[in-house]
């Protein structure tokens, strides 16, 4: 998403140091607290039976740099075509088959339809996970094939696949740098910039990052108006115009089509309760991949594009059904490192690589606290709540 407390929308510095912050490995390296607790567990694998060479293979990939895994989840990146055929049909069909039945429950009981149409938010928000893999090239092997996949998936999401991929792209590029917010990220300020603001800015962040604002608001706003109009990318040419365009276009017929096949009441009370639901839950999904207390922000002097993606993203350990709604993108950490990677091989990384599995985890009940941290404390390199600043202030 753009809505940003800035407007600054330079392109990122490319840093090419792959040990850029080796002094500082105690807080972003490959010494630090959250990969020597995964060096931790490894003594415990020992001790649970497993062999001496896992043991040292996870002792090994403990001291590992960002760059090192990149280049050890290079072998997870191909696709498996059949699978992911697989993984569309068994989203896509269940899908519209459930979106039939949600409107035909409108001749029954209109708060029946409702609960199924919410119900379908779950395919829908795994949906938007593949259009996601699509905007990787992750997919499918064919560049073309997903782009055109993303394209038609993006009429369902109300997402337009070439403007979302430019500025997914841009928030891949730029995640964790204070000096490139705005594009693709949630508003974030750090607390001396906070502090600095007038009474009546401090009002207007406080407002944005209100959970009821963030949760509630400002999916509607993305995903109904925002995605409408790309004025974001004014300056980048024709192409993410068409993409708009073209989009509400395809947008427009689909609606018409559902009105005059069901009538108003499927628009309102099957399409919209499943649209927003999924809007909310993708917004979730997207603030705590990377609004957790332990994240990563660096200013350009500082900040290296492979220590970010490590340790500014989280792996949000769901429980089974919770990960396959969101296509594994909870495993952010290992998508951020090497994002080629399909989403269905996400859970192979995870199940070879146990340093991986214990770096940056938050669990389901972890995660609700995440939505009240508010301000990222450049001397402690954690973010924390209001409370918490003004007391640190006091």
């Amino acid at each position: 998403m753009t809505f940003s407390s800035r407007s600054d929308n330079k392109q990122p510095q490319r840093h090419g140091r792959q040990d850029a912050t080796a002094n500082k490995r105690g807080e972003h390296g490959n010494s630090g607290p959250d990969l020597q607790d995964a060096g931790s567990h490894a003594e415990a694998v020992k001790s649970a039976g497993h062999s001496s060479a896992e043991t040292d293979r996870a002792s090994k990939q403990s001291q590992f740099t960002p760059s090192d895994w990149t280049r050890t989840l290079a072998a997870y990146r191909q696709p498996i075509p059949s699978r992911s055929v697989f993984e569309l049909t068994i989203t896509l069909a269940p899908f519209v088959a459930l979106w039939a039945v949600a409107s035909w429950a409108l001749s029954i009981s209109t708060a029946l339809a409702i609960i199924l149409a919410l119900a379908n938010a779950a395919f829908l928000v795994r949906l938007f996970m593949f259009q996601h893999d699509c905007g990787h090239g992750s997919l499918f092997r064919s560049r073309r094939l997903c782009d055109w996949i993303g394209r038609v998936i993006g009429v369902l999401t109300l997402t337009p696949y070439d403007v979302w991929r430019k500025t997914h792209a841009l928030h891949h590029a730029t995640t964790g740098n204070l000096d490139h917010r705005g594009v693709g990220d949630i508003p974030i300020l750090t607390v001396s910039e906070y502090q600095d603001k007038s009474r009546l800015g401090r009002a207007g962040y406080r407002l944005i990052r209100n959970p009821v604002f963030l949760f509630g608001v400002v999916p509607f706003y993305t995903f109904f108006l925002q995605n409408r109009l790309p004025v974001h990318l004014m300056r980048s040419g024709w192409r993410y115009w068409l993409s708009a365009m073209g989009t509400n276009l395809a947008i427009g017929l689909s609606l018409m089509t559902i009105i005059w096949l069901g009538g108003w009441d499927v628009l309102l009370f099957v399409f919209l309760p499943t649209m927003f639901l999924a809007a909310v839950t993708g917004m979730w999904f997207f603030y705590v991949q990377h609004q957790f207390e332990d994240t990563s922000w660096q200013h350009d002097g500082d900040w290296n594009i492979q220590d970010a993606a490590l340790h500014g993203s989280s792996h949000y350990a769901l429980p089974g059904i919770l990960r396959w709604i969101s296509a594994n993108i909870g495993v952010h950490h290992v998508h951020h490192l090497a994002s080629r990677i399909p989403f269905y091989r996400l859970d192979e990384v995870i199940r070879n690589h146990d340093v991986l599995a214990q770096t940056k985890r938050i669990t389901l009940w972890e995660s609700f606290r995440c939505a009240r941290l508010h301000l990222w404390d450049e001397q402690r390199h954690r973010l924390l709540s209001f409370a918490e600043a003004r007391a640190l202030s006091a």
